[in-house]
């Protein structure tokens, strides 16, 4: 089996492609750096490293191209590239929240649409793309962010009906908090905060020690490539009973408890 990972050099993404690796696929990770670090010596030969930036069709589609000139075949794409930017909605700049869009939601519309056509020729395939528990619980000053990710949620399920007749399965994970550098990369921009009265830091800095002391990255990416390589994979998957919790929560709540208690977390 062929896999291609987005986002595969670091995070999540960089662990499910070295799980996929040890589970004996061949496996392309894709990123701006077109670098795998930290491979086993026994992965090295089963691991290719592909540059491509995920908001620049053209290298999207010459990067699917070039993986099926060398291996005839993509059974499964894991959609894992993007970053987050954190900042009150006043007074962040649009033309960083249209960059954010362009990584974590475009960049996946761009790839899918690369891969699809081979998956339904090929009457098969599994698409996983990463989302988050900040889609359904929309976080405070990481608007944008939650924002692309309940864009990406919508997106996987109505791409999971439209493929289900050609074989294609879709399924959409929901990471809680997980210990990676995307916490370190993350975009923050605090103006305003003095108006805000210090709670755009606060909130930040509590989402921040959060991630730090959550999931290690590598149970992620062990649990995402389980999932990518599941016969029946289901519509949506959580990290993480706390998470799995609230999610049930978000779904039974009325809208303004729930959403007191995100201010009561997040907002303050």
């Amino acid at each position: 089996m062929v896999a291609l990972v987005t986002g595969g050099s670091s995070g999540i993404g960089l662990e499910a492609v070295k799980e996929l690796a040890r589970r004996g696929l061949t496996v392309y990770a894709l990123s701006r750096r077109g670098i795998v670090p930290g491979l086993a010596q026994d992965a090295v030969k089963s691991v290719h490293g592909l540059k491509a930036d995920v908001t620049d069709e053209s290298a999207v589609e010459a990067a699917v191209k070039t993986i099926i000139d060398q291996s005839g075949r993509i059974d499964v794409l894991i959609n894992g590239a993007g970053y987050g930017i954190s900042g009150a909605i006043e007074f962040t700049r649009t033309e960083d929240a249209k960059k954010m869009f362009d990584a974590d939601f475009f960049g996946t519309v761009s790839v899918t649409k690369a891969v699809l056509p081979y998956m339904r020729k090929a009457g098969r395939g599994t698409i996983v793309n990463i989302s988050s528990v900040a889609a359904p619980a929309a976080v405070p000053f990481q608007a944008y962010y939650s924002a692309s990710k309940a864009a990406l949620n919508a997106y996987s399920l109505a791409l999971r009906n439209e493929v289900r007749p050609f074989g294609i399965k879709v399924a959409l994970i929901q990471p809680g908090d997980i210990h990676t550098g995307f916490t370190a990369a993350r975009l923050k921009d605090v103006e305003g905060d003095d108006i805000y009265q210090g709670r755009i830091a606060r909130s930040v800095a509590s989402m921040e020690h959060d991630e730090l002391g959550g999931m290690p990255a590598r149970d992620a990416g062990i649990y995402v490539a389980k999932v990518a390589l599941k016969k029946n994979p289901r519509p949506v998957y959580t990290l993480r009973f706390l998470y799995k919790f609230a999610a049930y929560l978000l779904k039974l709540l009325p809208m303004r408890p729930l959403s007191w208690l995100v201010y009561m977390v997040y907002g303050r």
